[in-house]
């Protein structure tokens, strides 16, 4: 059974950096797609970046394309999420969820962790 658990959240200043990590057990990391998405209290759940089964990625939100990187250590069953140059915006409870390709359709990732809030300020 799948279950992906997320960690690394927390209180960063405004320019500062996190590196969150996403942690899948069940089955072997290398079979599945992994994506980050992140929801702002008041709005919708919005897709960050996905790793495939490859370890090749592809950015869902062109908003943050260079200031947030996501990698994996099949090793570890582990997906990171690398944020720099954090913002004010980027505060909200960021997910991790898996599924057999990379898709900006949420709808259409089965399994998803509980979340890790992220909150930017000065």
């Amino acid at each position: 059974q799948v279950q992906l658990v997320e960690s690394g959240g927390g209180l960063v200043q405004p320019g500062g950096s996190l590196r969150l990590s996403c942690v899948f057990s069940g089955l072997p990391l290398a079979d599945y797609a992994i994506a980050w998405f992140r929801q702002v209290s008041g709005k919708e759940r919005e897709g960050i970046a996905c790793i495939r089964k490859s370890g090749s990625v592809t950015d869902l939100a062109a908003a943050v394309t260079g200031q947030f990187t996501i990698t994996k250590d099949n090793m570890k069953n582990t997906v990171y999420l690398q944020m720099d140059w954090l913002k004010p915006e980027d505060t909200g409870v960021y997910y991790c969820a898996s599924h057999a390709y990379c898709t900006e359709d949420s709808s259409k990732y089965r399994y998803w962790g509980q979340g890790t809030q992220v909150t930017v300020s000065s």
